[in-house]
């Protein structure tokens, strides 16, 4: 069990996806993503969404994640934040956002 103190020690903001490539170097195919955190700046993601997201679909969508966290290498590429997803039982990730435009850098909590 984690205490409500643990919890309070992630930073969880909402971004923007400003940019989408394809991460071809990524064992499992996922995307790079650039996301715009407001006054946090710009963080990179690499993200193993392709199966139920297209870049066209990610392209200017709020998302969710963790953003202080250690960064990551992924097959030589940094990431930085932690995109929120729920799971299904087949490995797809189903991204978690807001209901509605929130500003960007606002802190889930």
């Amino acid at each position: 069990m984690v205490t409500f103190e643990d919890f309070e020690k992630l930073d969880i903001q909402v971004g923007k996806v400003i940019e989408v490539e394809d991460f071809k170097e990524a064992r499992m195919p996922s995307y790079k993503l650039k996301i715009d955190f407001g006054e946090l700046g710009i963080k990179k993601s690499s993200a193993q969404i392709t199966k139920l997201y297209s870049k066209e679909d990610l392209l200017n969508r709020q998302i969710v994640a963790v953003v202080n966290f250690p960064p990551k290498r992924v097959a030589g590429f940094k990431s930085e934040v932690l995109i929120l997803g729920v799971m299904k039982e087949e490995g797809e990730v189903i991204l978690i956002q807001p209901e509605r435009e929130a500003p960007l850098g606002y802190k889930i909590g």
